[in-house]
């Protein structure tokens, strides 16, 4: 009689699939999910699975199991030191018993096979894969170990034995215990993957979606120089790239927004003999300031993170945001995806209700970074260097760190916020405090130095995506928004916003859309020089700001190019932000002294003594001494709407005088290739000067809406400046002359047709008024975000 084979304990990843999470785990089901579904289109890194009955025939041998158990049922997890103890003896149990013959065997045999392959003593990574892993509602990220560039066949059986002892480390015991499942219902599978040479190159994580407000539109890659550990344990900040979903599905193939990080240091291979297998390396100055991708591949890699999406969609039969894992191949080399797993933050959030949060008063800014969440906390710092600091760290403390590591993460869970030194959006520290629904801000240069032990801070991540550590307990509110479309009121809600930072989180408000969207923030804070002496840098008198413009403009080919660079992006990142809702960006509208106290402005500004109703607006555009600049700003809003196809920019014209001063205008732009009506285009005018609604109907022949601006509105018609102290009783936007004007001007655009919106903070604070402006048959009414909910709860009662 033929013998029976025996078990098979090595699964083939082009031999798996999503069905196998059983016997692989999530991590390797999903790899066979790429491999043998995908493999057409994607590069897979080659590999296999010792199957989880491996794990359960290597703790059935001697009664191991029972003695674990013995020890997991007995120890008071919430006891930090004792928890540490009893860990460390478990896993001591497991290190000092052997693999199964045949699970070795097995093993060492696949192994076998790639470095027929690829070569002797083929490099590969060592990966755990819980059969409870990677699940839509528990991620299990970061809880169990890994191990890279392991060679030959005695270092594979040894880094199996590791995965399996990191089932018993603390941080993945109590996941198990706060996640609800049963220690005995948790197996391992162990993944063994060819490496691939990002150690030369570059590697990095993707998530199909924006990781703060939860935006689906997006494409989010971060990225460093070598191995992708430096961007998990957040020990480099990595550069981060989107690309919009719905403009590349439409063939507008660009990078919708680059940030390029410090790239500090990277994990590369260590030189054979080594006492670990990788080593961390600093980074050259040179290599720290480009990019680790060009956008050929930024594109690539999104357009194989919408196949993996979509193909997991199908799966589940749901819309499944996807968290995604790449590496190239050596410099210039093949990209790979090396894992992909549903992400589980915001997949688990079905909510009808957003909490928003905003601060009440004030305190000094001592430090910032990249802000994590959308909350706000206040606590007493408590610095921690190591686990052992951690026994120190009390509920509702500021948890402060150089970075944090996966084994902290059930003490983090006390923490009222973090604070790391390093790390970018999807390190660990980022990841934990999303799925604990607490605000962190990571990179923040000089947190261990600067921020002292016992001392009270406010952490905000309430301003965008630049968070701020605050001095003090400073007052803040969170209110609820309900996100109940049918709740909408019958006039469109909308916001006003600058800030692109910003744009992601309020575009998750249930709002039609921007109805004010300025480009005054971004040419402040992202261009920060005046447009006139990018554009005539040989205008300049002094050399010291002549090299500041050139250091400025860095690898930009000229300062227009990076002027229109920069605006574009900004602009695109709002637009994109709310697609395919409307976004009204107003044209700038600085005024003399505000141009001057940019780079270069000085040189290019006379003194006013009125500059509120002096050089501005559109007297501006037709003007040669600022007219070039103006021709640079509708080069970035074409960019935005032709290049990249958000065509739901609606463009609009500020303070503009009179008739004449509109048509050349809206010659200038024609000329630009900002033709009205051309591509969908619309153009609106401020109505905020008394001459915009004395001939509204002249206008109304010349643009396509209106938006009041009530504030000029009303300081020209009552000759009250806003700005002065000791008129500023007499200033209101109810008084019976301006409120005529306004009514005017609705009834006037309505009879043209057009549409008619106003943007202020009156009807927000006045609840009265906005029901006068619902009452006159306004159209839309443009707030500030933080004002949204009152009025969305005053509306609806």
């Amino acid at each position: 009689m033929a013998q029976q084979p025996g078990p098979a304990w090595i699964r083939d990843f082009a031999d798996t699939g999503l069905a196998d999470l059983p016997s692989v785990g999530g991590k390797n089901a999903s790899l066979g999910e790429l491999a043998s579904s995908l493999g057409t289109f994607l590069a897979v890194p080659e590999g296999f699975a010792v199957v989880a009955d491996g794990y359960r025939s290597f703790v059935a041998q001697d009664g191991l199991w029972e003695r674990l158990a013995a020890i997991l049922d007995s120890v008071d997890w919430q006891d930090a030191a004792l928890a540490e103890r009893a860990a460390q003896e478990l896993r001591e149990m497991v290190l000092a018993t052997p693999l199964p013959d045949e699970v070795a065997e097995q093993a060492a045999a696949a192994y076998v096979g790639l470095e027929q392959r690829f070569g002797r003593r083929v490099a590969v990574a060592v990966r755990s894969s819980a059969t409870a892993e990677d699940l839509p509602e528990a991620s299990f990220a970061g809880v169990h170990e890994s191990f890279l560039n392991v060679r030959g066949q005695a270092a594979l059986i040894e880094a199996i034995r590791q995965c399996y002892a990191s089932l018993f480390s603390v941080r993945a015991i109590t996941y198990r215990i706060e996640q609800g499942f049963v220690h005995d219902a948790v197996a391992l599978s162990v993944g063994v993957q060819r490496m691939i040479r990002a150690d030369r190159a570059a590697s990095g994580v993707i998530f199909t979606l924006e990781t703060e407000s939860g935006n689906r539109d997006i494409v989010m890659i971060t990225g460093v120089w070598g191995l992708g550990e430096a961007i998990v344990q957040g020990i480099a900040d990595p550069d981060e790239f989107l690309v919009h979903k719905p403009m590349l599905r439409q063939g507008h193939a660009h990078v919708l927004r680059r940030r390029i990080g410090a790239k500090q240091v990277r994990l590369i291979y260590s030189r054979p003999g080594a006492a670990r297998p990788t080593s961390w390396k600093r980074v050259p100055r040179k290599l720290r300031s480009s990019p680790c991708l060009n956008d050929d591949q930024i594109l690539d890699l999104a357009r194989q993170a919408l196949l993996i999406e979509q193909h997991y969609s199908g799966v589940h039969g749901r819309d499944t945001p996807m968290d995604i894992e790449w590496a190239e191949d050596g410099p210039g080399g093949k990209l790979y995806i090396v894992q992909a797993r549903p992400e589980t933050v915001h997949s688990a959030r079905q909510r009808q209700v957003m909490q928003v949060s905003r601060l009440t008063g004030k305190g000094r800014v001592l430090l910032t970074g990249q802000a994590v969440g959308q909350g706000i906390a206040s606590g007493r710092v408590r610095q921690v260097a190591d686990t052992h600091g951690l026994a120190e760290l009390k509920a509702g403390e500021v948890l402060v760190a150089a970075t944090t590591a996966p084994d902290w993460e059930s003490a983090m869970q006390r923490a009222a916020a973090i604070v790391t030194e390093h790390g970018g959006r999807t390190c660990h520290a980022a990841i934990v405090a999303r799925e604990l629904g607490i605000p962190a801000i990571v990179g923040v240069k000089g947190a261990t130095q600067l921020l002292q032990e016992g001392a009270a801070v406010t952490v905000s991540c309430a301003e965008g995506e630049v968070g701020q550590v605050l001095e003090g307990l400073v007052p803040f509110e969170t209110q609820a928004v309900e996100l109940n479309p049918a709740a909408l009121p019958p006039v469109e809600i909308m916001v006003n916003l600058g800030n692109p930072d910003l744009a992601f989180k309020t575009a998750a408000l249930p709002v039609s859309g921007v109805g004010l969207a300025r480009m005054e923030f971004i040419i402040t804070e992202a261009i920060r020089a005046h447009p006139m002496a990018l554009r005539f840098p040989e205008r300049i008198a002094a050399a010291s700001t002549r090299r500041a413009i050139d250091r400025l403009i860095g690898n930009s080919a000229t300062g227009s190019d990076y002027f229109v660079a920069q605006l574009a992006e900004g602009i695109a990142v709002i637009a994109a932000a709310f697609y395919p809702r409307p976004v009204i960006l107003r044209t700038s509208d600085f005024k003399s002294n505000e141009y001057a106290a940019l780079l270069g402005g000085s040189d290019f500004e006379q003194a006013e003594a009125n500059p509120m109703i002096g050089f501005r607006g559109a007297a501006r555009y037709v003007h040669p001494a600022y007219r070039p600049a103006f021709e640079l700003e509708c080069q970035a809003i074409k960019r935005v709407r032709d290049e990249l196809g958000l065509t739901n920019l609606i463009v609009m014209i500020p303070f503009c005088r009179r008739i004449e001063e509109a048509r050349e205008v809206l010659s200038i732009m024609a000329g630009q290739g900002l033709e009205r009506g051309k591509n969908g285009l619309q153009l609106y005018i401020m109505c905020e000067i008394p001459s915009n609604v004395v001939l509204i109907d002249a206008f109304a022949q010349l643009f396509d809406g209106f938006s009041i601006g009530s504030n000029d509105l009303t300081q020209l018609t009552l000759g009250i400046d806003r700005d002065s102290d000791i008129l500023s009783p007499g200033f209101s936007e109810q008084d019976p002359a301006v409120l005529a004007l306004i009514e005017q001007a609705i009834a006037g655009a309505h009879r043209a047709g057009r549409h008619c919106g106003i943007c202020g903070q009156g009807p927000s604070d006045r609840p009265e008024f906005a029901e006068w402006l619902i009452a006159r048959g306004i159209d839309s009414m443009s707030l500030n975000p933080d004002s949204v909910p009152a009025l969305l709860q005053r509306l609806a009662r």
